[in-house]
C-alpha cells in the first residue's frame, strides 16, 4: 500500500469522526417537552383525558378548521376564509385544497359534514353540537354547517376546537371509546402519531412531510415523563419544562428563554350543593367570607400569583365584569350568617340538633399544564374554615379520582382547578351548566337553582349582537357571583423555559389554546419557522436555494477533496 493510499485512508477516518456527530445533528432534528403526569391518555379524540394536556396530544394528529396563535383572533387552519349568513343561520366554510390525511386520502368537505353527523350521534367531550342543526358538502372544498339556533361561541367553541375526522376510517367506527385500531390516530395534523406509553407516561410524533402549511421545522416531538422537569432541562434531556418561578432569573442568566403565563387557570373550590347546608346561598356566601385568598397566594404560591375573581372568567379576560361581588376576609361575619341558620358555636365548633358542622374535603396535586405540585391548599382551608368553626376532615387523593367523586356527586367540598376561563365566556355557561348530551366535567358545577342566572347564561349563549352579549356576561358573573355555585380561590402565575437553540419559539396563546387552554404548546409554534404570516394566514415559505449547498457535509467534502489533491501532488513529486 503507497503512502498516498494510507494518507487517503486515514484522512477519511479522521473525517469521518468529524463528520458523524454533524449528520446525525442534522437528522435528528427533536423537540422533547417535559412532562410530571405522563398519561393523558390515547392521542385521539375520544381516548384523550377530559382535560387541558389531554386535548393538547391530541391536538398535534388532529387539525380543526379555524386556530390561534399567540392573538385572540381566529386565523386559518383546514378552512382558508369563512363567513357567518345570519339570515339563513348558516356558516360556511371554505376549505384548503391541499391538505391531506395522514393516510394520503385528502380532506373534504364531506369529511367535515361527517365529524358534524358523528359527534352530534357520538357526543364529544371537548365539543357540544346542540345548537347545529346540520352540516352539508356544497362542493369537495365548501362546507355549510346550520345552526338551529343563534350560537355566539361558534368560531372558538366549534371552528377552533373541534377536531375534524376522516369519513373514510371513522364511518365504521360504531362505538369511540373502544376504537384503538391505527385508524384512530391518522389525522391531518403536522405531526403523524408514533407511539404511546401508558406506562411510561410517553408520547412520540413525527413531523407530517405534506402537511398543508409546509413540514414542521421539527422532525419529532417527544413527551418525556420526569420528576423534576427543571432539571430535566437544565440537564438538556428536555427542551420545554414548566420551572419554579424563582427559577426564572437563574435560567435567563443560563441562556434559557423564560415565559411567564397569563392567568387562565384557577385553583376552585367546588361545591356538593345538594348537600345540607350547601344548599344554602347564605351558607356559600359564609364559606367565602371564611376564605382568605391572599393567604393562598402567599403561602400555597409563596406571591407568585393573585386572589381570583368570584365571576368564574379571568379578571384580565377582556369579558371580565367591573362589578363583581366580592368577599373580603372576615371570619366574624362568616359566624354571623351560619348562626342565621340555626348553627350554635359549642367550642369552637358550629353545632345543630347535636351534629357538628363538619365537612370532609378532597384535595389532590393538580395544577395548570398537568403538572402535580404538592401544595398548602388543603392545610390552609382547613385552617381557614375551623377558625370560622366548621370542623374540615382531608383526604387526599389522585387527581383523576376526585375528578371522579366530583362527576358523581360523592364528596362535600373538593379543591380542584382548570383553564377555560380567558377565552370566550362560554366558559362561565360551562362551569355553571352540565350542557344535554354532553360528557360530565368535574369543574361543571351542574348549579340550574337560579332562574335568573339561567336566563343570563341562556342570553350569553345565543345572542348575536356583541353589545348586548357582552351585558349579558358581565351580569352572568354578578350574579354567579352572588349565588357561588363554586368558590374560585387563586390564580397562580405559571412559568415556563425552553432552550432557544432547539429551534423552536414558544408563546402563550391569548385567550388560551382552542378554547381555553392555557399552556404554552401551541403547535404552530413547530409549523411557523416554515412560513411567513400574510394577513393572519400562515403561508409556506417557497425553498429557492441549493440543497446541497445547505447540507453540513459540504465543507468537510471540501477539505476532504484538498488533502486529497494535495498528498497526490506531494506524491507525483517523489516519484
Amino acid at each position: 500500500m503507497t503512502k498516498i493510499e494510507n494518507t487517503l485512508i486515514i484522512s477519511f477516518i479522521i473525517f469521518s469522526f468529524i463528520l458523524t456527530p454533524v449528520i446525525c445533528a442534522a437528522a435528528e432534528n427533536e423537540i422533547r417537552i417535559a412532562d410530571k403526569s405522563g398519561d393523558w391518555g390515547h392521542p385521539s379524540p375520544y381516548l384523550a383525558y377530559g382535560r387541558g394536556p389531554g386535548y393538547l396530544r391530541m391536538h398535534f394528529i388532529f387539525d380543526t378548521l379555524v386556530w390561534k396563535d399567540e392573538t385572540s383572533d381566529f386565523i386559518p387552519l383546514l378552512a382558508e376564509d369563512w363567513e357567518y349568513i345570519p339570515e339563513e343561520e348558516a356558516y360556511i366554510f371554505n376549505l384548503v385544497k391541499n391538505a391531506k390525511w395522514h393516510d394520503g386520502e385528502s380532506v373534504t368537505a364531506n369529511d367535515v359534514a361527517f365529524t358534524i353527523d358523528y359527534m352530534k350521534e357520538h357526543p364529544y367531550g371537548w365539543v357540544v353540537l346542540d345548537s347545529v342543526d346540520r352540516a352539508e358538502a356544497v362542493d369537495e372544498h365548501t362546507v355549510k354547517i346550520y345552526m338551529s339556533n343563534p350560537y355566539a361561541p361558534f368560531i372558538e367553541d366549534i371552528g377552533g376546537t373541534m377536531p375534524i375526522l376522516p369519513e373514510h376510517i371513522w364511518k365504521d367506527v360504531e362505538n369511540p371509546m373502544d376504537f384503538v385500531d391505527t385508524g384512530a390516530f391518522i389525522g391531518s395534523g403536522p405531526f403523524k402519531y408514533v407511539d404511546f406509553s401508558k406506562e411510561h407516561g410517553t408520547y412520540k410524533y413525527e413531523a407530517f412531510d405534506e402537511y398543508y402549511l409546509g413540514k414542521p421545522n421539527v422532525d419529532q416531538l417527544i413527551y418525556a415523563k420526569t420528576g423534576d422537569t427543571q432539571m430535566a432541562l437544565q440537564l438538556g434531556e428536555v427542551d420545554l419544562a414548566s420551572i419554579k418561578p424563582e427559577m426564572a432569573e437563574t435560567l435567563t442568566e443560563e441562556g434559557f428563554v423564560v415565559i411567564a403565563g397569563p392567568h387562565y387557570w384557577n385553583k376552585k373550590l367546588m361545591i356538593n350543593h345538594n348537600k345540607e347546608p350547601l344548599d344554602s346561598v347564605v351558607f356559600r356566601q359564609a364559606l367565602a367570607y371564611a376564605i382568605d385568598q391572599d393567604e393562598f397566594v402567599d403561602k400555597s404560591l409563596r406571591g407568585y400569583g393573585k386572589p381570583a375573581s368570584y365571576g368564574l372568567i379571568s379578571s384580565e379576560s377582556k369579558w371580565a365584569s367591573p362589578n363583581v361581588p366580592e368577599y373580603p376576609y372576615d371570619p366574624d361575619k362568616a359566624k354571623e350568617m351560619i348562626e342565621s341558620l340555626g348553627y350554635e358555636l359549642n367550642d369552637g365548633i358550629f353545632t345543630k340538633d347535636g351534629e357538628p358542622l363538619k365537612f370532609v374535603v378532597l384535595v389532590s396535586m393538580i395544577s395548570t399544564g398537568g403538572q402535580s405540585i404538592q401544595d398548602r391548599d388543603g392545610e390552609i382551608l382547613k385552617n381557614q374554615l375551623e377558625k370560622a368553626g366548621i370542623e374540615v376532615d382531608l383526604i387526599s387523593l389522585e387527581t383523576k379520582i376526585v375528578d371522579q367523586k366530583v362527576i358523581n356527586w360523592d364528596f362535600d367540598l373538593a379543591i380542584s382547578g382548570h383553564g377555560l376561563i380567558g377565552g370566550d365566556p362560554k366558559s362561565l355557561y360551562d362551569g355553571v351548566i352540565q350542557a344535554p348530551n354532553s360528557k360530565p366535567s368535574p369543574f361543571t358545577a351542574r348549579y340550574d337553582k337560579c332562574e335568573e342566572l339561567n336566563s343570563l347564561l341562556d342570553d350569553l349563549m345565543h345572542e348575536m349582537d356583541p353589545v348586548k352579549r357582552q351585558e349579558a356576561v358581565f351580569e352572568a358573573q354578578n350574579v354567579y357571583a352572588r349565588e357561588l355555585p363554586a368558590i374560585s380561590l387563586y390564580y397562580p402565575t405559571w412559568y415556563y423555559a425552553y432552550d432557544p437553540d432547539a429551534g423552536v419559539e414558544w408563546f402563550y396563546t391569548i385567550g388560551g389554546i382552542a378554547k381555553g387552554i392555557p399552556i404554552p404548546q401551541n403547535k404552530i409554534a413547530m409549523v411557523r419557522a416554515n412560513a411567513h404570516v400574510e394577513g393572519g394566514i400562515e403561508q409556506t415559505a417557497i425553498q429557492t436555494t441549493d440543497n446541497a449547498q445547505d447540507t453540513p457535509m459540504m465543507p468537510f467534502l471540501g477539505v476532504f477533496a484538498i488533502l486529497a489533491a494535495f498528498c497526490i501532488k506531494r506524491s507525483k513529486r517523489k516519484l
